[in-house]
């Protein structure tokens, strides 16, 4: 097996052009550079450079040999670097993106991290479009789908479970709906896109899948706002549970319709560009997220 120092002080016999060059750089003598190449060769019985009083050049086989010393450099860098990281504390400043509707959700979590680890300064941005995480910096995102990008690193967060209900002052002037049917004498708050509104709301009971054209008191294109207007008491909503888990724990809005279930959303993930290491930091905001959200 080739000795990685031998390797490393091959490449940089290769990256300085001579021999003598490489072991002036590093302060070592000519003799000594020129043994530890010679020994290298010798592990791999190949020889590895072609040496004139004018030139050193590479054999094929030395070529190949120099990309891989080069590779192995790289990997022995990024592990002391790997260490040095989680060595140091849990500070800087944190970059995170997600959507409006999911600014509702995070905004509290953020501030609880915060506190946990308040040498780290965070900046939340909160808007609804795709953003470049490596072009704007972004350390973590929030996403609510399944992912295209390959180059990005996805960590589920959770099943993005839904939810009919509707505020306990509403219910007490218009009644409770029984079956999905009902909804159609009700008022619905419905979210809504450009590419037009979810007013299709999907069942699944004993009878089968069941679809319903909700009538829409109100549209929205933003999922949290949509939430606040249900608990003012303007109609009946379906969303996203974790939207909702405050207000469904303390009473401020009642599951309705829970003999039926409902298709669930897209999963929910943390997201951050590929690296050969992650930043402390970004490393204990997604531990922090998929632990608080597990249950979610």
């Amino acid at each position: 097996m080739a000795d990685p120092q031998r390797l490393d002080l091959f490449a940089k016999v290769v990256e300085a052009g001579s021999i003598s060059r490489a072991a002036a750089r590093h302060g070592v003598d000519k003799s000594v550079v020129s043994r530890q190449v010679a020994k290298l060769e010798a592990e791999l019985g190949a020889r590895l450079l072609q040496r004139t009083t004018r030139r050193l050049s590479l054999t094929e086989i030395g070529e190949l040999v120099l990309q891989e010393a080069l590779r192995i450099r790289d990997a022995l860098l990024n592990v002391e670097q790997m260490a040095d990281a989680y060595r140091q504390e849990i500070r800087g400043r944190l970059r995170v993106s997600c959507s409006m509707a999911s600014r509702r959700v995070l905004v509290p979590l953020v501030i609880e991290f915060g506190e946990r680890y308040p040498q780290v300064q965070i900046v939340l941005q909160s808007e609804d479009r795709l953003v470049d995480l490596v072009a704007e910096q972004i350390d973590v995102a929030i996403r609510v789908a399944h992912l295209a990008d390959s180059s990005l690193v996805a960590r589920k967060l959770f099943d993005n479970r839904r939810v009919v209900a509707a505020a306990p002052s509403y219910l007490e002037r218009h009644g409770t709906p029984q079956t999905p049917d009902d909804l159609r004498d009700h008022a619905c708050l419905v979210y809504c896109t450009e590419s037009g509104s979810f007013d299709q709301w999907r069942f699944d009971g004993p009878e089968g899948r069941i679809t319903v054209q909700v009538p829409s008191r109100l549209q929205m294109n933003d999922g949290g706002a949509l939430a606040d207007a249900a608990v003012a008491g303007g109609g009946i909503v379906l969303l996203d549970r974790v939207l909702v888990r405050r207000e469904l724990k303390s009473g401020a809005l009642r599951p309705l319709l829970t003999d039926y279930t409902l298709p669930d959303g897209p999963p929910v993930y943390a997201v951050y560009p590929a690296r050969h290491w992650l930043a402390p930091k970004t490393a204990a905001f997604i531990a922090f997220l998929q632990d608080q959200t597990g249950s979610a």
